[in-house]
C-alpha cells in the first residue's frame, strides 16, 4: 500500500515568445558545451548570461544531466550550486542521479542525491512556517494538477474501491480512477515486506510473552494485522486506525469488529491522535502505519507524535517505506529524508534490506500502475532515543 512519487503537470507554453525562443537557445548551448567537456569558466560564462538550468532539449536532457553523463564532479557542484534541477526526469524517466549510479560515479550520485534532501528539507521548512516562495511571472509554468484519488485523500475516501484476485491468484484492493486505470491500494506481494517487518517490531520484543499493544494506522488487505494476531502470543491491545468506508466493510465483513482484543478507530488518523478514544488506549509497544494518498510531509507530521505514542525506550515503530520506489533516486532521499526527520523526532532508525526482485512485474502488478519497481526494499525500524 502506497502512493506513487510522480506528480502529474500542466504545461503552459508560448512557443513564439522572444523570451522563450532566447532561453531555448541559451540552455540548448549550455547543454551541449557540457556534453563537449568545454572548460568549465565557459559553462559559467553561458550561467552568467541567464542560460535556464531548468531547460530540457528534445530527449528531457538538462544540464546536470549533462554533466553527469560527462562525469565531471565538479560540474555537477556547479550546477547544483547554481541551482540545477536535482529532480527532473529526461523521456526515459531517469534523473541526472540515475545516470551517475548507472555509470557507477558515487562521487556525482552524492552531490544530486544530497542536493535532492537539501531541497526536500528546505520545503518541509518552507512549509512549516509563513515563508511561503512567491512564484515569479514567467512564460512557463509547471503546475501541479493532480485531484485524482492517488494524490488526493480527499478523493480517495471518497472513491470506490473492490476487494479481489488477479488472474495469479493475489489478493488485491483496487482504486479505479477516472480513467479507467487501475491502482492498487494494496496488493498481496507485500506480504514478504510485511512478514519481515513484524519480525523486527516483534519477535525479540521484551514484552511479546505478555501481549503487544499495537498501533496500526492503515489496514489495506489486513496482511500485517494478520500478522499481528497470529504471533505466539496475541496483542494484549491491537488498534486499527482506518478511515475509508470501503475499508472498513471489508473489515466487518472478515469479523475484524469481533475479534478478541481488537479495537477500530474510524477516521483518518489526523483526526484520531489527540482524540479521547485513541488517548483512552494509553501508549503502545509497537506503532506502523501505511496510507495511500498521503504524501511525505502527513508521513513527516505522524513522527512527530511518536514521543506522545510510543510507551517505552524498548517501543518500537514502523512504516511502508514506499515513497519514490519508482526511482532509485528519489527512494533514497526520501528514505535518508526520513531517518532525519525521525532523528528529529527523537527515534533512531534501522534499516533492513529486503529482495522484493523475485517475482516478475507480470505476475506482481497485471494491469494495474505499478508503485514500486525497485528490487529492494528498505525496511525501517525506528527506537526511542536512549538518553
Amino acid at each position: 500500500m502506497s502512493e506513487t512519487f510522480e506528480d502529474d503537470f500542466e504545461i503552459i507554453d508560448d512557443i513564439d515568445d522572444p523570451e522563450i525562443i532566447a532561453l531555448t537557445e541559451l540552455g540548448t548551448t549550455l547543454i551541449q558545451a557540457i556534453l563537449e567537456k568545454e572548460p568549465i569558466s565557459n559553462v559559467q560564462d553561458l550561467i552568467d548570461a541567464g542560460a535556464p538550468l531548468w531547460y530540457q532539449d528534445d530527449d528531457g536532457t538538462s544540464a546536470l544531466h549533462a554533466a553527469a553523463y560527462v562525469e565531471n564532479e565538479q560540474l555537477v557542484k556547479l550546477l547544483i550550486e547554481e541551482g540545477a534541477v536535482w529532480n527532473a526526469v529526461d523521456n526515459l524517466q531517469n534523473t541526472a542521479g540515475d545516470i551517475a549510479l548507472s555509470l557507477n560515479n558515487v562521487a556525482c550520485y552524492n552531490l544530486i542525491r544530497d542536493a535532492g534532501i537539501r531541497s526536500e528539507l528546505l520545503l518541509t521548512l518552507l512549509s512549516q512556517t509563513s515563508l511561503n516562495p512567491t512564484p515569479s511571472e514567467s512564460s512557463l509554468v509547471l503546475r501541479g494538477v493532480d485531484h485524482s484519488a492517488v494524490a488526493s485523500t480527499d478523493t480517495f475516501l471518497s472513491s470506490k474501491l473492490r476487494y479481489t484476485q488477479d488472474s495469479h491468484g493475489q489478493d488485491i484492493c483496487l482504486l479505479v480512477l477516472d480513467d479507467g486505470q487501475e491502482v492498487g491500494v494494496m496488493m498481496g506481494w507485500e506480504r514478504e515486506i510485511m512478514q519481515k517487518t513484524v519480525e523486527k517490531l516483534c519477535i525479540d520484543h521484551e514484552k511479546k510473552d505478555q501481549g503487544l499493544k499495537v498501533l496500526n494506522v492503515g489496514f489495506g488487505l489486513g496482511i500485517i494485522d494478520n500478522l499481528f494476531q497470529n504471533l505466539s502470543t496475541p496483542p494484549a491491545l491491537h488498534v486499527i486506525v482506518e478511515p475509508h468506508r470501503d475499508v472498513l466493510a471489508h473489515m466487518k465483513e472478515q469479523g475484524w469488529y469481533d475479534k478478541k482484543g481488537v479495537s477500530i478507530l474510524e477516521g483518518k488518523w489526523q483526526d484520531c491522535i489527540a482524540s479521547e478514544a485513541l488517548q483512552g488506549f494509553g501508549k503502545f509497544d509497537v506503532i506502523y502505519t501505511d496510507t495511500f494518498s498521503e504524501n511525505y510531509s502527513e508521513l513527516h507530521k505522524f513522527f512527530k507524535h511518536l514521543r506522545e505514542l510510543l510507551a517505552s525506550p524498548e517501543s518500537r515503530f514502523s512504516f511502508f517505506n514506499g515513497l519514490g520506489a519508482t526511482n532509485a533516486l528519489f527512494y533514497d532521499v526520501y528514505t535518508r529524508l526520513s531517518e532525519l526527520h525521525l532523528a528529529d523526532a527523537g527515534a533512531d532508525v534501522v534499516w533492513s534490506d529486503v529482495d522484493v526482485s523475485a517475482q516478475n512485474d507480470e505476475e506482481r502488478w497485471g494491469e494495474t500502475r505499478k508503485y514500486f519497481s525497485l528490487p529492494i526494499y528498505r525496511l525501517p525500524i525506528a527506537k526511542p532515543r536512549q538518553i
